[in-house]
C-alpha cells in the first residue's frame, strides 16, 4: 500500500501549539488506520547506510554510492521507517543531499511515507565533510556555562539539517561518575545539576521552539538507564545501581530532558542489576513513560535486540528477543545490519504474542515525529538555506568555547603564562596531531584517520608556531602515546629551551575500543617528563585527554598543568592563546581528578570518607577536586548574606555573595554554591552541588552574586526509597565562605 497523502504544513499562523499538537494527533491517527502490519513493522526497523549501500556492510564500495535493487527492497519489500549514520566516514554535503534525495524520493514512491533519517552529530555535524567541530561533551561541562551548550546545538543543528538530516543521537545524560568508563568524555561529568543544565540547554539549542523548521533537529537524550556505571569500569559491561542511587541520581538528568521536551531517547546498551535494560519493562514503561511522562519514541542501540541472545543470554533466539524488547517499550529497532526484524515481528503480532496495540503505540510514535519534523511536506531544505554552514562564523564560536573549557589545575610560582619572547620546546604524543583534539566521532567512528580532518585547523604545535614564530619553537616528538620516539632528542632540545610545554594524552577512541586496564599515563609518555625534568627546564603539562589519566607519580615535579580535554577543532589555536595570555583560563573541573586507580570517589562522597584511620590516611584525597580550575588573576569572596536562618516548604532562601576581581588581569570565575545537609536518616553526602553562575569581571571590579535556595534543593531519596525533605540544619558554602540555616 503506498500513502501519496498531501498535507497541509502543521505551523498555520495563529495557531496554538495545542492546536497544532491536535492536528498532528488527527494525522497519525489517519494514516495510522490505513496502514497494514507490514508498513507498521517497517515503520519500526532503522537500517544501517550499509543496507542500501553498493557492496557488502561493512566493507562498502568507494566512493560511496546508494544500490538501486537494494532500495527497492528495503522500502517496498520491508517498509522500513528509518534510516542511520554514514558508511565508513564523513560524506560531503554535496553527497548528503544525493543520499537524502534518492533515499525520500524512492521512500515516498514506494511507501508514501519519508523516512527518518538519524545520525551521531556529536559535537558538531561530525560525519560532513568541513562542519564546525566543538568541543566534546565532557569538554563544555568544564565551561559550566549552559549558553555554550545552547549554542553548540543551535550550530550543529543549522549545520546537520544542512546536511540533510533531522535527527541528532544526542546528548548524552548519562552521568560520568566512573572516570574509568571509556564514554567518559561523552558525558557532562560527575554531577546530576550541572548536567541537567548544560543537557537541557543543548537539548534547546537543538531542538528551538518548533522541531518543523529548517535550522533545527530532534534530540535523543541517551543512554536510558544506568549505562555510564559499570561494575567493571568497561563499556557494556553489567551495572549494578540500587532503587535509591538510581532514583537520585541517574533519573534526574533524564526527567529534566523530559520536562525540556526532548523528542526521543536513546536505551542502554547495558544490564543493570541483571536484566537488560532493552527487555525491561520496568524501566522502559513503569519508569519511563508512567512516572516520568515520557511521550516521544524511544529507539534502541546499536544490534542491541539481537544481542538479548548472543550477550546477555536471556533470549533463545532473535524472534524472542523481539518480542521481549517490543513488549517491553522499544518503538524502534536500531537493527542496524540484519533484515530479519520486520518479518520476524510480523510473525509474532500475527501470532498473539505482541499486541496490535503496542504496535500502533509505537508506531504513532515514530509517525508524529515525522510529522513534528515538517518530513511530509520537507524531507529537507534547499542548499541555499545554510550560508553559514562550515563558516568563519561557526569556527568563532567553537573558538571561543574551547577558550572558556581549559582548565588550569597547576600554576607553580605564576610560571603561566609564558612569555613571548622566549625559546620554548613543544614535545608529547598530543602535540601536533588534530585528532587528539577532536577525540572520537570525528569523521569516522574512532575518529582516527586523518584523511577527514577539516583543512587548515592548527595543533597545538602549529598554534604556537604561529603565535610565537618558528624559529622560536622546537618541536620533538619524543613519545609517541604509547611507544618512546626519541625521548633523548627532545632532552637536548630541552636543555636549550626556556620551558618545555609537554603535551600528554590519549589518542582517539569510542565505546567499547576505548577500554583500559590502567589510568596511569602510559609508561612512554612518564618516561619523556620525567627525562626532561632531569635537564632542569621548567615544565608545563597540556593534558589532552578524553577521562583523566593519571599524574600523580610525576606531577609534583612540574610547575604547570593544563587540562584541555577534548577541545575540538579550534583547540589548538585555543590553548596557544591560554598558554601565552592572550586568553584568561577559567574552566573548572566537572569530575574529579583521581590520585590513584584505585581511589576513585566523586566529590560529593559520603562522610565516612573522610574519616582518617590509625594510618592517618584520608579516603578522599584526589589529585584535583571536582570544580577546581585556576585563573591568572585572584577572586575574592566577601560578604556571604542569607536571607533567613529558617527555611519552609513553600518559601525561598536567598544566598548573595560578593565576588572581586583583586587582581590586574580582567577574568571569568564561576560561583558554585554547595549545601550540605548535617544529619539525615541516610547517610548524606559532605556536599552537593545546587547553585553556579559564571562571572565575567574586570580587574578591580565586584559583583553581587545571588542564589535561591527552596526545600527541593534539599531533598534525597530517603530509606523507603521516596523523595524526602527532612528537618535539621544546613551548610551554606560559597567559595570557602560558609553559613547556616536550618529547615
Amino acid at each position: 500500500m503506498i500513502f501519496m497523502l498531501s498535507f497541509m504544513p502543521y505551523t498555520s499562523i495563529g495557531e496554538t501549539p495545542k492546536e497544532k499538537a491536535d492536528e498532528i494527533d488527527q494525522k497519525v491517527a489517519d494514516l495510522l488506520s490505513k496502514m497494514s502490519l507490514k508498513d507498521k513493522v517497517g515503520e519500526m526497523t532503522q537500517l544501517a547506510l550499509d543496507m542500501i549501500s553498493v557492496g557488502e556492510p561493512h566493507n562498502t564500495k568507494e566512493p560511496h554510492q546508494l544500490d538501486p535493487a537494494k532500495l527497492k527492497k528495503v522500502f517496498r519489500d520491508l517498509r522500513v521507517g528509518s534510516i542511520m549514520n554514514v558508511s565508513g566516514h564523513a560524506y560531503t554535503r554535496e553527497h548528503w543531499r544525493d543520499i537524502m534525495t534518492n533515499i525520500q524520493e524512492i521512500a515516498m514512491k514506494e511507501k508514501g511515507i519519508p523516512v527518518l533519517y538519524g545520525i551521531d552529530a556529536i559535537h558538531g555535524t561530525n560525519y560532513t565533510v568541513d562542519a564546525t567541530l566543538f568541543p566534546q561533551q565532557i569538554t563544555l561541562a568544564a565551561s559550566w556555562n549552559p549558553s555554550l551548550a545552547f549554542s553548540l546545538g543551535s550550530i550543529t543543528a543549522y549545520e546537520t539539517r544542512a546536511s540533510c538530516i533531522p535527527w541528532t543521537f544526542s546528548p548524552v545524560f548519562d552521568l560520568g561518575r566512573d572516570v574509568r568508563w571509556s564514554r567518559l568524555w561523552e558525558t557532562f561529568g560527575e554531577d546530576v545539576f550541572l548536567v541537567k543544565k548544560m543537557g537541557v540547554s543543548m537539548v534547546k539549542g537543538y531542538q528551538g521552539d518548533d522541531l518543523n523548521n529548517p535550522y533545527h533537529v530532534a534530540a535523543c537524550m541517551k543512554h536510558f538507564l544506568g549505562y555510564s556505571t559499570p561494575w567493571t569500569g568497561k563499556d557494556r559491561t553489567p551495572a549494578y545501581i540500587p532503587e535509591r542511587q538510581l532514583k537520585e541520581y541517574f533519573v534526574p538528568t533524564f526527567q529534566a530532558a523530559i520536562d525540556a521536551g526532548a523528542a526521543t531517547i536513546m536505551i542502554s546498551s547495558g544490564e543493570m542489576n541483571g536484566i537488560p535494560v532493552h527487555a525491561n519493562p520496568k524501566i522502559l514503561k513503569d519508569l519511563l513513560r508512567d512516572e516520568m511522562g515520557f511521550e516521544g519514541l524511544a529507539v534502541s542501540d546499536w544490534e542491541d535486540i539481537l544481542l538479548l541472545v548472543s550477550r546477555h543470554r536471556v533470549a533463545k533466539d532473535h524472534k524472542e528477543a523481539i518480542k521481549m524488547a517490543v513488549n517491553a517499550g522499544i518503538d524502534m529497532s536500531m537493527v542496524p545490519m540484519n533484515t530479519e526484524f520486520p518479518v520476524l515481528l510480523k510473525e509474532l503480532v500475527e501470532e498473539g504474542e505482541v499486541p496490535m496495540e503496542r504496535i500502533d503505540e509505537a508506531v504513532s510514535r515514530i509517525l508524529k515525529l515525522k510529522f513534528q519534523l515538517g518530513l511530509f511536506e520537507n524531507p529537507f531544505y534547499n542548499a541555499d538555506k545554510y550560508p553559514d554552514f562550515g563558516s568563519e562564523k561557526h569556527a568563532t564560536a567553537s573558538f571561543n568555547t574551547a577558550l572558556e573549557c581549559l582548565t588550569l589545575l597547576k600554576n607553580n610560582d605564576n610560571i603561566l603564562p609564558l612569555s613571548k619572547t622566549g625559546k620554548v620546546l613543544v614535545t608529547g604524543p598530543t602535540a601536533n596531531s588534530i585528532n587528539a583534539l577532536n577525540g572520537g566521532w570525528t569523521g569516522t567512528w574512532q575518529g582516527r584517520n586523518e584523511q577527514y580532518n577539516t583543512k587548515g585547523k592548527q595543533t597545538i604545535l602549529e598554534a604556537i608556531q604561529a603565535k610565537l614564530g618558528k624559529e622560536q619553537v622546537t618541536f620533538v616528538e619524543g613519545a609517541s602515546e604509547l611507544e618512546a620516539v626519541n625521548i633523548q632528542e627532545a632532552v637536548e632540545a630541552a636543555k636549550k629551551a626556556e620551558v618545555a610545554i609537554v603535551c600528554l594524552g590519549e589518542m582517539p577512541y569510542t565505546e567499547k575500543p576505548g577500554d583500559r586496564d590502567d589510568l596511569y599515563i602510559p609508561d612512554a609518555q612518564r618516561a619523556l617528563v620525567e627525562a626532561i625534568v632531569e635537564t632542569g627546564t621548567p615544565i608545563v603539562l597540556v593534558l589532552a585527554e578524553g577521562r583523566p589519566r593519571l599524574v600523580s607519580k610525576f606531577e609534583e615535579k612540574v610547575a604547570g598543568v593544563l587540562l584541555a580535554y577534548l577541545p575540538g577543532n579550534e583547540g589548538g589555536r585555543a590553548i596557544a592563546e591560554v598558554l601565552f595570555g592572550d586568553y584568561n583560563p577559567n574552566g573548572k573541573l566537572p569530575y574529579t581528578y583521581p590520585r590513584f586507580p584505585h581511589s576513585i570517589l566523586t566529590y560529593d562522597h559520603k562522610g565516612t570518607d573522610q574519616i582518617k584511620t590509625d594510618f592517618s590516611y584520608n579516603a578522599f584525597n584526589p589529585q584535583w577536586e571536582f570544580g577546581h580550575g585556576l585563573s591568572y588573576t585572584t577572586f575574592e569572596y566577601s560578604d556571604l548574606n542569607l536571607s533567613s536562618k529558617q527555611l519552609d516548604a513553600k518559601g525561598n532562601l536567598n544566598v548573595s555573595v560578593v565576588v572581586k576581581n583583586t587582581g590586574k588581569m580582567d577574568g571569568k570565575e564561576v560561583v558554585q554554591l554547595y549545601i550540605t545537609d548535617k544529619v539525615a536518616t541516610v547517610t548524606p553526602s559532605v556536599k552537593r552541588l545546587r547553585g553556579f553562575e559564571k562571572v565575567d569581571l574586570k580587574a578591580g571590579e565586584s559583583k553581587t552574586v545571588e542564589f535561591s535556595i527552596r526545600a527541593s534543593n534539599l531533598a534525597f531519596v530517603g530509606i523507603d526509597n521516596q523523595w524526602v525533605t527532612e528537618e535539621g540544619e544546613f551548610e551554606v558554602n560559597v567559595g570557602g565562605l560558609k553559613g547556616e540555616f536550618e529547615y
